[in-house]
């Protein structure tokens, strides 16, 4: 079972994740509204992430999380809040912060986004002794 997935179906796994927290439940609907897409999209998507082990779902129920899903879906969103936050440090505004860190989140080498860590957590530490 391959388990690699486009930035694509990164995104809907992100944003599966996001409604459970929320709602403690995600359904086709809702995944397709917060994402501004038509029902039999999110089914594809929700095929090729059950494919890979991600997601679980009966027929026209609810859409799960598996524990590997989850483990991606918590990787994902923790590198969009790091690339969010190092955004906003530039002085990037909030809405296209969040936007560039949903693109970038995809591309960038893990060293890369060690760097931006160590970088954010400089800055955060300069901020708290000013």
């Amino acid at each position: 079972m391959s388990t690699t997935i486009t930035s694509n179906m990164e995104d809907y796994l992100e944003r599966i994740y996001l409604l459970i927290q929320e709602h403690r439940v995600a359904r086709v609907k809702d995944i397709a509204t917060s994402r501004g897409v038509k029902n039999p999209s999110v089914n594809n998507a929700i095929i090729e992430l059950k494919k890979r082990g991600y997601v679980i779902q009966e027929p026209y129920g609810y859409v799960l999380l598996t524990k590997e899903g989850e483990v991606e879906a918590e990787r994902i969103l923790k590198r969009h809040k790091l690339l969010r936050e190092f955004l906003l440090h530039l002085g990037v505004s909030e809405e296209v912060a969040d936007e560039d860190a949903c693109g970038m989140e995809h591309f960038l080498n893990d060293e890369t986004l060690k760097a931006i860590d160590v970088f954010c957590k400089k800055q955060v530490k300069a901020k708290s002794k000013s």
